[in-house]
């Protein structure tokens, strides 16, 4: 096997290496069927049993209730920005309330927008993107009558996440966007009305998405919607109603596999998820001002860790350098700029050993006070 590098992207992201070497070992003939997991049909008996365990997985690491509906959809988080709003604002005459914590909060009002009421009742626009709210901010400006509050629960971008599920939002219908540090941690389900998050940062590849949607929910979808954005149809059809992302769903149930039999559970994982992201900040806040972190200390994000160095030039030189180190994909948002190390489930603590101490390195040589 070729040399892997600590591979720092926001997404697609590193896989856990047991998941590549299975799918590796499986790619051109799977034992006992004789075909790729890339060429099986999804009506076989094989991919049957492959999204019953994903769906047995998912439910089990993140305590699933039975009021819950676990489906497997296309089009990414951002197919999700639309569907949300056509399934539970489309003929609603409650607003919507977003929460828009960044970039991608954003994105998302603004396709709620062309559905129907929706509006953002607290943004960290002028902040820069920062911080989350505070409960009672929220509590401030929280309509008891609102259709649905959507959260994004960490933004990639800006490198912000909500600490836990705003007590305040679980009073409504709480929809959340989850994408970035879905199954970094334990989640409390049975607090949201929907949650959704595309795969490609901590669950599997590009590809496919998943959606948690409570039974409720589904009482409440207008007639009318185009078949494939209609939450019941994926309900009914068991996630098949045309060809799922076969190969996609069987990385996916792969990726759930590791973290139950070696990680073993969202309790353990967000240990090593506040191990990861201490080494990097420590390396921040130990570099007299070298280094600039975005996010507020109370806001930080455990999967997206964004800074600045003094001159977009040394940023510059940073992601170079560090790419000459074998740590790569260290570039900050194109939006913002400035240096962003994501810190996935994936990534493993030597990683984020490797970058505090390069940091370090880097910062002494051209910062001595640091």
């Amino acid at each position: 096997m070729t040399d892997r590098v600590f591979n720092f992207a926001a997404g697609p992201a590193t896989l856990p290496l047991s998941v590549l070497e299975q799918a590796q070992h499986d790619l051109v003939s799977l034992p006992g069927i004789g075909a790729s997991p890339l060429e099986v049909s999804h009506r076989s008996p094989w991919f049957e049993d492959v999204i019953g365990e994903a769906e047995s997985n998912l439910r089990s690491l993140l305590s699933v209730p039975d009021s819950h509906h676990v489906v497997f959809c296309q089009g990414g988080a951002s197919m999700q920005f639309s569907m949300v709003p056509m399934n539970l604002l489309r003929e609603v005459p409650r607003p919507a309330a977003y929460v828009v914590t960044g970039s991608w909060g954003a994105k998302a009002l603004k396709e709620a927008e062309k559905v129907g009421s929706a509006h953002a009742v607290w943004s960290g626009r002028d902040e820069g993107f920062t911080r989350v709210p505070r409960d009672d901010e929220l509590a401030e400006v929280l309509d008891g009558d609102a259709a649905y509050v959507h959260i994004t629960s960490n933004e990639t971008i800006h490198g912000v996440e909500f600490p836990d599920v705003p007590l305040v939002a679980r009073a409504l219908p709480l929809v959340s966007d989850s994408s970035s540090d879905f199954l970094s941690r334990p989640v409390d389900i049975a607090s949201h009305a929907l949650l959704y998050a595309g795969a490609q940062k901590n669950a599997g590849p590009a590809g496919v998405t998943v959606a948690i949607v409570h039974d409720d929910l589904l009482t409440r979808i207008p007639d009318g919607l185009p078949t494939v954005m209609d939450y019941r149809t994926y309900v009914e059809h068991r996630s098949m109603y045309n060809t799922p992302p076969v190969f996609a769903i069987y990385v996916l149930m792969l990726v759930t596999r590791w973290l139950r039999d070696e990680v073993g559970g969202l309790g353990a994982q967000l240990d090593r998820n506040r191990e990861k992201a201490s080494l990097v900040y420590d390396a921040i806040d130990d570099s007299e001002g070298f280094y600039r972190g975005h996010a507020d200390p109370g806001s930080r994000s455990l999967m997206n860790v964004t800074w600045r160095l003094p001159s977009a030039d040394l940023d510059g030189r940073f992601v170079q350098d560090a790419a000459a180190a074998g740590l790569v994909e260290l570039k900050g948002h194109r939006s913002v700029g400035g240096i962003r190390a994501s810190l996935y489930n994936a990534m493993p603590l030597a990683g984020a050993r490797a970058l505090a101490g390069f940091m370090r390195t880097f910062a002494a040589e051209r910062h001595p006070a640091a």
